[in-house]
């Protein structure tokens, strides 16, 4: 393995990742980087927690770093799509510090914002714009961005893009780049159709994987709980207890019942908070920053907001409504045990949730003790 003062990065990206403390390449970055930044298109397979941010955020600053000149107004260079809010977030407070002290400029679009302010944002033009499918969509009809100059595309968590319906947004934007383009597709797992999205925009990609699709994290220890419905609030409430300062995050189907769940944990005066598609994008961010933080130990969160989650220090993931879609839960537990820390997976399985169980450890190749 290389480190990556052998890649022959641009003096100012080099000195961004030396400062932010990184030397060695991930497994994923190690394979992907060098093809990227030889201009290959890139299929990357990896599970959420590899480093897979960098391995597509590294070639995509070095190219920018070489394409001169400022952007033209309402254009970009590069277009970054991710499922969810907190995903684009994440992307982009993750890549600022690798653009540090270059005019790089990244400007993220996200639906549950301001219109007018993301539409002031683009009149001058971007680098680097990283964007949900639908509010780009919404700025495109607008005429407040024109995506005729944009040389570098990536599609981050593109199997939850799949699963939310984004296909037909996609087939809007991809029109309207420019072309020749260098495309990177990035996901957790290979459904057959993540197989057609890639024949459609990728141009051949060379294949990048680090672990089998649906595998977790090995530092995940994993387990379930089998008992009534009834008795899952009660049993949840006794599991945070044992380690009340421990950040936790609480995983439920619906936005209701994560809301639901959340004031019933507050009012046993457990420090919680919920993030679900009902909560304004600022009431999101609040309740992320509280928990990044420390204020809030406990978040109760529906599969939305599953992805846009990076929080090195969560110790605990609970399913307490198990995911309908087997493959969410690789995607839930993978909050946990990131950068090479440990942490623990906890399914509350009620008797009519035995199906998906079995679904759940068919897609994991394995059986949860």
């Amino acid at each position: 393995m290389f480190d990556f003062d052998m890649l022959g990065l641009s003096p100012t990206l080099y000195t961004n990742l030396k400062e932010s403390g990184f030397a060695k390449p991930t497994p994923i970055q190690g394979q992907a980087i060098p093809l990227a930044l030889e201009g290959h298109d890139i299929l990357g397979l990896a599970q959420t927690g590899t480093g897979k941010t960098f391995a597509f955020g590294i070639p995509l600053i070095e190219q920018l770093l070489k394409i001169p000149g400022q952007p033209d107004p309402k254009t970009a260079k590069a277009l970054i799509l991710a499922p969810t809010r907190e995903l684009v977030n994440q992307i982009a407070e993750s890549l600022k510090p690798l653009a540090k002290n270059s005019k790089i400029r990244i400007v993220t679009v996200v639906g549950g914002a301001s219109l007018k302010k993301q539409m002031d944002l683009l009149h001058r033009g971007t680098d680097l714009l990283v964007a949900t499918p639908g509010r780009l969509i919404d700025l495109m009809d607008r005429g407040a961005v024109r995506l005729g100059q944009v040389q570098h595309l990536v599609l981050d968590e593109a199997d939850q893009m799949l699963d939310m319906g984004f296909i037909h947004a996609l087939r809007r934007i991809a029109p309207e780049l420019g072309s020749p383009r260098q495309t990177m597709l990035f996901s957790a797992t290979m459904p057959k159709q993540m197989e057609e999205l890639a024949g459609a925009y990728l141009t051949n990609p060379r294949r990048v994987q680090v672990s089998p699709p649906g595998k977790a994290a090995d530092k995940i220890e994993q387990s379930v709980h089998f008992l009534n419905k009834a008795d899952k609030p009660e049993k949840l409430r006794q599991m945070l207890a044992e380690d009340p300062t421990a950040l936790s995050l609480v995983f439920t189907r619906t936005k209701h019942g994560a809301e639901r769940l959340m004031k019933s944990l507050v009012a046993q005066g457990l420090n919680a908070d919920s993030i679900h598609g009902n909560k304004s994008q600022n009431q999101r961010d609040r309740a992320m920053r509280a928990f990044r933080n420390g204020n809030v130990n406990i978040i109760v969160a529906t599969d939305v907001a599953a992805r846009g989650i990076d929080i090195p220090g969560v110790a605990y993931v609970f399913n307490y409504d198990l995911p309908d879609v087997p493959d969410n839960y690789v995607h839930r537990i993978g909050r946990t045990a990131r950068a090479g820390r440990e942490g623990k997976a906890i399914m509350l399985c009620s008797p009519e949730e035995g199906l998906l169980l079995k679904q759940i450890q068919k897609v994991m190749k394995l059986d949860i003790p």
